[in-house]
């Protein structure tokens, strides 16, 4: 058999409907967001399942992606499926925090409804961006980056290491608009302005960070069952008590998905098992190693590619 990772997406993937077939058909799969509504101080699944705008306000957004992941979960699971290691993106570490044990499911969705609203809330609407960098090497974004923030006076960073050829930046908005034409100017295939509600993953979150730790202190974490590999600094982790700090550093620093793909190819994973809506990280794989199946699993009709 393969050795498997367990992959999830983060924000940006979720639809209105997501998991729905699994909550309709399976009565496991129904309870896992029923216990996410619990846990949570709003109408899940109303924001999960009917026609509605706030799915995309990343105070609802978090905790409607993370119910859904952990669904189509329970639903993998119940194929037989196994993996060796897991991983996720920004969002998505906490679904892979669940899926190798290392924190209880409702611990994961009081969590990540505070995260969602720290997030949202610390960056006043307006002052800060990201934009997609398409076509040009960390290097050279990097540099456009100090390049910008020495201009302006203001922050700019990489946020997001996707796949070859595609890196988020985050900061101040004019910041992150001055490294955009610095970037084309150095050969930028596309620039594109994200439609995000904050600059995540950038200092500018510092103190965004420092709340969702008051909020992690009274978590406890358990050692994984199986490797998960964390964002901040694409290694894998077995020892829960380097958790909570991995996840508040995760808020304001860089999501290193390329290297920590590269890590679990390191360590031997033969196929990746993307679990939750769309097919976002499947698309970075091809990316990063075309040669390397991706199973993208979203709903009911998906669970029969596990075979």
């Amino acid at each position: 058999m393969k050795k498997r990772a367990f992959i999830f997406p983060g924000q940006g993937a979720q639809y209105v409907g997501m998991a729905k077939d699994l909550y309709d058909a399976d009565a496991d799969c129904k309870a896992v967001i029923d216990s996410a509504a619990d846990a949570v101080d709003f109408d899940l699944r109303a924001i999960m399942f009917e026609p509605n705008e706030l799915i995309n306000k990343t105070e609802y957004t978090q905790a409607a992606m993370l119910a859904a992941e952990v669904c189509v979960l329970e639903a993998v699971k119940k194929t037989g499926a196994e993996c060796a290691i897991t991983g996720g993106l920004s969002l998505g570490e906490y679904a892979a925090l669940v899926a190798c044990g290392a924190m209880e499911f409702t611990d994961a969705m009081r969590v990540v409804r505070k995260r969602g609203m720290y997030m949202e809330s610390t960056v006043p609407a307006g002052k800060g961006g990201m934009s997609a960098i398409i076509g040009l090497g960390a290097d050279v974004v990097e540099g456009a980056c100090r390049e910008a923030s020495q201009e302006t006076g203001l922050c700019v960073v990489p946020a997001n290491y996707n796949c070859p050829g595609q890196i988020v930046v985050s900061g101040d908005k004019a910041a992150v608009d001055a490294a955009g034409e610095l970037c084309k100017a150095a050969g930028a295939k596309l620039v594109a302005p994200l439609n995000v509600s904050g600059p995540f993953h950038s200092p500018l979150l510092v103190s965004a960070g420092e709340k969702l730790a008051e909020t992690l202190s009274g978590v406890k974490f358990g050692a994984p069952k199986i490797p998960y590999v964390c964002n901040v600094s694409a290694e894998k982790v077995t020892d829960p008590s380097l958790i909570s700090d991995l996840l508040v550093r995760q808020v304001y620093s860089p999501v290193r998905w390329e290297q920590s793909v590269r890590v679990m190819l390191d360590d031997g994973v033969e196929e990746f098992v993307e679990i939750g809506p769309g097919k976002t990280l499947a698309g970075f794989m091809k990316r990063i190693d075309r040669a390397i199946p991706v199973v993208t699993v979203g709903g009911a009709g998906d669970l029969e590619k596990l075979a």
